[in-house]
């Protein structure tokens, strides 16, 4: 294949996937849990940050007890079922995660004292449905597992650290409680907040005469514009080959 040809489909490829950029409509919420097996006085032994579409909503630790709006975001769902009900969640959740420290084991090296577990809880809605869900386990900062919830797929990053997949595999409660939360509840909530979120995300003007700019024309822009780009390139592609 010659140079002209190869660039031409890079530049197609390309062009297909800011093309698809446009069209998406994705959105995800994720939950970011630390848990330790011990705290000094007055500290929490667990933090929780949630965010939509990775921008923070929630700040939950267990020092307070308390569950916090973060943005605007927050401010406008907090006082929502689906708020509720997610603050619930979080409590429970992160006693449950306490409860599989003990048998966490790290290689020698890794060894600095109990070990700290994060644990990052993902769903992804697409086309009004769950379209993903994930739970990332990090130990002491360093990424251990993935766990595809939809499809119970695990993939080991840290050989070193064993425990928290075993664990899973024998405790079917446990492994049936998260992935319930993260393929279910998970969406329904992501569900519920975009309501507010959508509507968040339309600018409204701040004077009169001056016109908030239409999101959905801009997003019809760039498509026309992809459009354009691929039937150009595809006249270049066949007029080097001719």
């Amino acid at each position: 294949m010659s140079p002209a040809h190869t660039t031409g489909h890079l530049l197609l490829i390309l062009l297909l996937i800011e093309a698809g950029k446009t069209l998406g409509n994705a959105h995800s919420l994720c939950l970011d849990l630390t848990v330790k097996s011990q705290s000094r006085p007055g500290q929490p032994w667990c933090q929780v940050q949630g965010s939509v579409d990775t921008k923070p909503f929630l700040r939950y630790d267990s020092a307070s007890n308390k569950v916090k709006p973060l943005g605007f975001l927050g401010k406008e769902v907090n006082d929502t079922k689906a708020w509720t009900e997610i603050s619930q969640t979080l409590v429970e959740a992160g006693r449950e995660l306490r409860m599989v420290l003990p048998v966490i084991k790290l290689d020698k090296k890794e060894m600095r004292g109990p070990p700290t577990l994060q644990v990052k809880l993902c769903c992804q809605r697409e086309a009004k449905q769950c379209s993903g869900a994930s739970l990332h386990f990090s130990l002491n900062g360093r990424t251990a597992l993935l766990l595809d919830t939809m499809s119970i797929t695990w993939t080991v990053i840290d050989p070193g650290a064993t425990g928290i997949k075993e664990e899973w595999e024998n405790n079917q409660e446990l492994a049936e409680y998260f992935r319930t939360i993260s393929t279910g509840d998970c969406s329904y909530w992501l569900r519920e907040f975009l309501k507010h979120w959508e509507k968040m995300l339309v600018p409204e003007p701040t004077e009169p005469l001056i016109m908030a700019p239409d999101i959905s024309q801009s997003a019809s822009i760039r498509l026309v514009s992809c459009i354009i780009l691929l039937i150009i390139t595809q006249l270049v592609l066949i007029a080097s080959s001719s």
